[in-house]
């Protein structure tokens, strides 16, 4: 695939140091200092991959195109048996079929990662549009 794969994560633990330094992930942790900060990068990425986090709500409430990653059991907000979120209509959830099936949930993400970027290019005037202060 011909993308960049950007971490938002503000921490890594200690035994995560060494992988994600060899993967061909941008970090930036060190740019990150705050939640301006950090959607000024949301700004800047066409979609943001994310599991429920802050940065996930985020970049949805900034209008980004947001895949969220689900465990069989969500927290209520997610509601059940569903693909799009009434609370974000940019969020499509990727949900595992069953407790721990962390490997389909990826696979199906993989998928469907390879049919956006077989039909997409960058929308660099929608992301004007909602992120005014981005270049």
């Amino acid at each position: 695939m011909d993308v960049d794969f950007v971490s938002l994560q503000p921490e890594l633990r200690e035994r995560d140091l060494a992988p994600f330094a060899a993967s061909r992930i941008v970090d930036l942790r060190n740019a990150l200092p705050d939640f301006e900060a950090t959607a000024a990068a949301i700004c800047a990425l066409d979609l943001v991959i994310s599991v429920d986090t802050s940065v996930a709500h985020m970049a949805a409430a900034l209008g980004r195109p947001v895949w969220l990653l689900l465990p069989a059991k969500p927290d209520w907000r997610w509601l059940l048996a569903r693909e799009d979120s009434p609370w974000y209509p940019g969020m499509r959830l990727f949900r595992q079929p069953r407790h721990d099936d962390w490997a389909s949930v990826v696979t199906h993400v993989c998928e469907a990662l390879r049919e956006r970027l077989a039909r997409t290019t960058p929308d660099a005037a929608n992301r004007q549009a909602i992120c005014p202060s981005v270049p």
